[in-house]
């Protein structure tokens, strides 16, 4: 985290393999990494263990929910929506451009959005701009690694306009 990044990534909570590890989007086959690079946000493709380098390329990380579980599903609706209004004050406090909220169902739940859709957000979160991605988990078979390329890179767009 840093004050004034382009994008905040919020992903939905550390998954246990990424809690042992003390690093985000660790658990083998996330796709998280890879769609970040791909889609252009970084200039190499990052390990999970290098996501202290994020702000030199403007971006921060942090998730909804700081309790690790093995998976989404393990969250109660109640700590979603607290983590919201955690998350709400970090983007008011650091100001990114736009905050990513990684993780549709999740977004849907914490801000009360149940009709969201992948995208530019019409509400704020903070007072920033919301784009939604998917959940990049490999457990997630609904997008492949092409649909999370292109629509990070759709972000990345936004971003740079």
């Amino acid at each position: 985290m840093a004050p004034g990044l382009d994008v905040l990534f919020c992903g939905i909570n550390p998954g246990l393999t990424s809690a042992a590890r003390g690093h985000n989007f660790a658990r083998r086959g996330n796709r998280f990494w890879p769609a970040l690079h791909g889609a252009g946000f970084t200039p190499r493709l990052l390990a999970p263990e290098e996501d202290g380098e994020l702000p030199r390329y403007g971006l921060g990380i942090t998730n909804i929910v700081d309790r690790p579980s093995g998976g989404a599903h393990d969250l109660s609706g109640d700590e979603l929506r607290a983590g919201a209004a955690q998350v709400e004050e970090l983007a008011r406090r650091y100001e990114p451009r736009v905050v990513a909220i990684v993780g549709i169902g999740a977004y849907r739940i914490a801000w009360g959005r149940p009709k969201a859709a992948i995208g530019l957000q019409p509400d704020t979160v903070g007072g920033r701009a919301a784009w939604v991605l998917p959940n990049p988990s490999g457990r997630t078979a609904h997008y492949q690694l092409p649909d999370l390329i292109r629509l990070f890179a759709e972000l990345r767009d936004h971003v740079r306009r």
